[in-house]
């Protein structure tokens, strides 16, 4: 007589895997999603608009300091656009954590490296999307300060 249970495998828990996985793909979510939709919901004010303000802020600050007064800068109020950027931008990178520490989690308890590495990926992917839009948008800020101190003079 053969017993059928005599071979048995034990299947690694998916539990931490599984959980940092759905975090991790909230998290690339809340990186990409709101700089699709929120421009749509929400449009920017238009370039030229942004460019105009931003030239007479620096012709306004340039006076001030040769009138040897402090320059005080006009109250710029927070759009509804760009409080769900903020918030989305601190909601990725949060999860993109969760995402890492619960993979981690999932290593430490032996647990199946796959769903481990998938969460680790999409969390350092989310927190790395996110930070290149940080970069695109200094660079492309760098560019509008340029072509306004050009067109005043400064450069």
């Amino acid at each position: 007589m053969t017993s059928a249970a005599t071979t048995s495998s034990s299947v690694p828990s998916r539990r931490f895997g599984i959980i940092g996985s759905i975090v991790g793909v909230l998290a690339l979510v809340a990186a990409v999603l709101p700089h699709w939709v929120v421009p749509l919901v929400f449009p920017p004010p238009p370039a030229e608009q942004v460019i105009v303000d931003t030239g007479h802020r620096i012709k306004d600050r340039v006076i001030a300091r040769v009138k040897g007064v402090e320059y005080q800068a006009p109250k710029v109020e927070n759009s509804a656009g760009r409080t769900w950027r903020e918030t989305a931008s601190a909601a990725a990178i949060s999860l993109g954590l969760l995402a890492i520490l619960l993979s981690v989690v999932a290593l430490i308890f032996r647990e199946e490296r796959l769903l481990a590495g998938v969460a680790a990926i999409l969390g350092t992917g989310a927190i790395a999307i996110e930070i290149s839009f940080v970069m695109i948008g200094a660079l492309i800020l760098m560019a509008i300060l340029y072509v306004v101190g050009n067109i005043i003079g400064l450069l």
